[in-house]
């Protein structure tokens, strides 16, 4: 056996059973191998970097760890947004790259790049294998990190030589002990007590969820916890689909581009309970400002997510899905907090009862998007791209017992079309519809190519503004000076790309016929694109 089998046998040991790639030179002995085994499936994507965002996708509703692998020098630059991204929004992930040979290194050869060193700063760690007898203990070790206490992406980075070399023997580890390595998963029986007596203290507490809480699968924890204590909750963008919209618990999503009553809920609380969210500047706009006025309590499985942002009066580092047990198993008590729920359903049903402003010739995002999810099964994926379209799916997509992708802390544009190919192939059996803008969409549309080849039955909503729209309304305030290089002059006929991947296309430009289009649309067999007109001026907070 060489390198490149013991690596495929390898990813055969971790039980996966699809990556997504692009070959080249320096990964072909690994490429040679995967073919010789067919119950691994392999899609082909068009460009690096959306390997990375179709096997983030594949991670996320799969709860598996994602597996991509490119060849060297472009192919492993290219992936370098692919990582980042994962890296931060927590997703588990094994980059496998291909690098010149061993005994070239550092000679600047064709496609040689040091990517261990350049992804660095946004991986868990990063693996460049010299002895082909390491791989398969580097695989075991990969994919442990990977999945382990907060998940982020591994790259291994595997010299064509080393790929060819000769083991002396396969033996896969049955275990993993990496020194230092050593995730806390329990949450301290002292700190527990305290945020029970907290809670049983206040007046008007609310729960901050993020997608810590997706990743830990601690989803049925927190609503117990919600529920039996009669707490209200906030999202931030990551953790927007944990509750049905109308769940009476449920005050939307916080942050700058948040929902009215989410924010108000905030500014009024005694005690904020934060659970798998690092409080990041989105969400939270004035954290110093939140400490000041209540206490706060901060679950979350990386001890160094706890205080950078916010200073938390308990502490409580461990995995969320057994911390949020520990604290129901001790019994705490409903709040008396009817007067504070009262009031914030106020807001909420406002909210969510606002009539949208009209244009005539085009359609308010709000409107489509409240008719979509009303349409939409139970448990469907929706994967939304960065900009307005993502601000508007946030605030207005109607949630149920679903899932909402979206790249939250890179803000990658160009991640939901590859994400939601990623994330029906994990889920082939649940409604798939990908959210994104006319800028977005160009910057993956070439993997209509991915959908088309495996047949994949995947809806695209495409708001279509012809300007980067939140660049736009941006420079539209002081102390810019009004709109500048964000026009979408020269962007194609979207509706001929489609059908030139022999997908078919719906064009809607009149509320009025919303509903309509929006049932053949979602009836359509396989893929099926729908532009959705919408004017330039509209903006997030219309």
């Amino acid at each position: 056996m060489n390198g490149a089998q013991a690596l495929i046998e390898s990813l055969k040991r971790e039980n996966v059973e699809h990556m997504f790639g692009y070959a080249g030179a320096t990964i072909c002995p690994a490429v040679d191998a995967l073919k010789e085994h067919p119950e691994i499936a392999y899609t082909l994507v068009r460009t690096e970097q959306n390997a990375g965002h179709m096997a983030s996708g594949y991670a996320r509703m799969s709860g598996k760890v994602g597996v991509c692998m490119v060849t060297s020098g472009p192919g492993a630059t290219n992936l370098i947004t692919g990582i980042a991204t994962a890296y931060m929004d927590s997703i588990p992930m094994v980059a496998i790259t291909g690098q010149v040979p061993s005994n070239l290194l550092g000679r600047d050869i064709f496609q040689e790049v040091d990517i261990t060193g350049a992804v660095a700063p946004f991986s868990k760690h990063s693996y460049l294998v010299k002895d082909a007898n390491d791989i398969p203990r580097v695989v075991k070790e990969a994919f442990h990190i990977a999945s382990t206490g907060r998940p982020g992406p591994v790259l291994i980075d595997i010299p064509i030589d080393v790929q060819e070399q000769t083991l002396k023997k396969f033996q896969y580890p049955e275990t993993v002990n990496i020194r230092g390595y050593k995730p806390s998963v329990k949450g301290n029986d002292l700190q527990i007590k305290r945020v029970v007596e907290a809670i049983a203290r206040a007046k008007q507490p609310l729960i901050c969820a993020g997608g810590g809480v997706w990743l830990a699968n601690a989803r049925d924890e927190l609503l117990e916890l919600a529920e039996s204590c009669a707490i209200p909750v906030v999202k931030t963008m990551m953790g927007i689909s944990l509750m049905a919209t109308d769940h009476p618990l449920n005050m939307g999503m916080i942050g700058a581009h948040g929902n009215h009553c989410a924010n108000k809920a905030l500014a009024k609380a005694d005690l904020l309970i934060m659970v798998g969210t690092r409080a990041a500047d989105r969400a939270m706009v004035d954290p110093k400002e939140i400490q000041r006025r209540m206490a706060t309590i901060h679950i979350d499985v990386d001890p160094a997510e706890i205080g950078k942002n916010m200073e938390a009066a308990i502490p409580l580092v461990g995995d969320v899905k057994v911390i949020l047990r520990q604290i129901l198993d001790r019994g705490v008590p409903v709040t008396d907090s009817t007067a504070w729920l009262d009031q914030l359903k106020d807001y909420r049903k406002a909210e969510l009862n606002r009539v949208f402003p009209r244009r005539e010739g085009s359609v308010f995002p709000g409107t489509l998007l409240r008719k979509l999810g009303a349409k939409l099964d139970d448990d469907a994926v929706v994967s939304v791209d960065v900009g307005q379209n993502q601000i508007f799916t946030c605030k207005y997509l109607p949630q149920k017992h679903g899932r909402l992708l979206t790249s939250g802390g890179l803000g990658t544009m160009g991640y939901a079309l590859p994400a939601g190919i990623g994330a029906k192939v994990a889920a082939p059996e649940r409604q798939n519809i990908v959210v994104c803008g006319d800028g977005s969409f160009q910057m993956a549309m070439n993997e209509l190519a991915a959908i088309k080849a495996a047949d994949l039955d995947v809806k695209i909503v495409l708001f279509q503004n012809n300007t980067l729209g939140l660049v736009h309304q941006i420079q539209k305030s002081a102390p810019y000076h009004g709109p500048f290089g964000v026009a979408l002059d020269g962007s194609p006929d979207f509706s001929a790309v489609a059908g030139a991947y022999g997908i078919p296309s719906l064009t809607v430009d009149d509320e009025d016929k919303v509903d309509e289009v929006l049932d053949q649309f979602l009836a359509a067999r396989g893929c099926c694109l729908l532009i959705v007109k919408v004017h330039p001026d509209v903006g997030t907070n219309d």
